[in-house]
């Protein structure tokens, strides 16, 4: 047993014949697999162990996936995995998952059409870290209603099995990220592929949108017109656009380091001046303060259903719920009074 941090799946769930055949050319192609937000239940297998002990080399393991289907029936499929991330690369026992699919053993499956996807875990063992999880969670949720640009989410409880060791224990929250190309397409637009970009080549509305999501959840950990590496666009983000000459699109991720998650690893940017991930900085740009207004109230009329989604998640605890709503709520107030709104917001964007 791997000490509490993977869980084999409940023996019930998984006992029985040999795994069901996806379905055949002959039948309905299932609905894809960020169609609903039901929890999914999966089982994966693979060399654990030593994907924990070599997590930093991101090598790619073979492994299978097992889920069970809206009628009960058993699939199973073989996936390769491979480490992903940066901070959490460093601080978590067990890191995010890139999970990669053969193209033939996905036809027939909720995965069809996918070629790989993003699988955020817990972490480390304990209600704490779970409970990271479901908050960053709800950080997309909360985006989806900001704007159809944004990343869809699939809520899971992930069953982690060691192929040299499958003891049973009790199953993991986690969920899967939208691909960035399938949220490209999704919006009749392309994922681009750029270095850096100007300031001015960002849809301003858009970009005052984003800027102002992320001050709610309180989210410093991101770049829109560059990345962490000189050859790529942008940290924490997704540029999309109909071509590289035309108006361009951010989408954020990653929201593990904001003041809504408040992860214990979270540690702000020295830089920033800021003393703790929970203190609010507003990280929009100063060329698009025409398009503020307008993205204020279109958050603030947000209000109620993103406060609904904080109080109806039944995976957050008490203490959890607590804490997010709160956290919102102060937010919103920020962003409800004229005068904080301009010494916080608006005075403070970047030039």
């Amino acid at each position: 047993m791997l000490a509490g941090l993977l869980f084999a799946a409940h023996p019930a769930l998984w006992s029985g014949t040999a795994c069901a055949k996806p379905a055949g050319a002959d039948q309905e192609k299932p609905a894809n697999v960020f169609a609903t937000d039901a929890t999914l239940s999966l089982k994966l297998t693979g060399p654990w162990r030593d994907f924990m002990h070599d997590k930093s080399a991101k090598k790619k393991y073979s492994g299978t996936l097992e889920y069970v289907d809206e009628s009960g029936a058993k699939h199973s499929m073989p996936v390769a995995f491979e480490a992903r991330g940066h901070n959490r690369l460093k601080v978590c026992k067990l890191p995010g998952i890139k999970l990669i699919f053969q193209k033939g053993a996905v036809e027939g499956t909720p995965f069809h059409g996918e070629t790989s996807l993003k699988l955020s875990t817990h972490c480390s063992s304990g209600e704490r870290w779970e409970q990271y999880v479901v908050k960053e969670m709800l950080a997309y949720h909360i985006y989806n209603l900001v704007t159809e640009r944004s990343f869809k989410v699939r809520a899971l409880s992930v069953s982690y099995v060691d192929s040299a060791d499958p003891s049973p224990d009790a199953p993991h929250f986690g969920f899967l990220i939208e691909h960035d190309s399938a949220m490209a397409k999704r919006n009749h637009l392309k994922k681009l592929d750029m270095p850096k970009i100007a300031l001015d080549q960002l849809e301003p509305l858009e970009a005052s949108r984003f800027a102002l999501f992320e001050y709610l959840i309180g989210n410093t950990d991101f770049a829109q017109l560059s990345g962490p590496t000189p050859d790529r666009c942008c940290h924490n983000s997704v540029l999309i656009g109909e071509n590289p000459q035309s108006k361009l699109y951010t989408v954020p991720y990653d929201f593990d380091s904001s003041g809504l998650v408040d992860a214990q690893y979270a540690v702000p940017n020295a830089i920033l001046k800021i003393s703790s991930n929970r203190e609010r900085l507003f990280r929009g740009f100063c060329a698009y303060n025409a398009t503020l207004q307008t993205a204020r109230g279109e958050i603030l009329r947000l209000e109620p259903k993103i406060l609904e989604l904080a109080r109806a998640e039944s995976r957050l605890t008490a203490d959890s719920r607590e804490a997010v709503t709160n956290y919102l709520t102060k937010g919103f107030e920020l962003l409800r009074d004229d005068a904080k709104f301009a010494r916080d917001v608006t005075e403070k964007c970047r030039k």
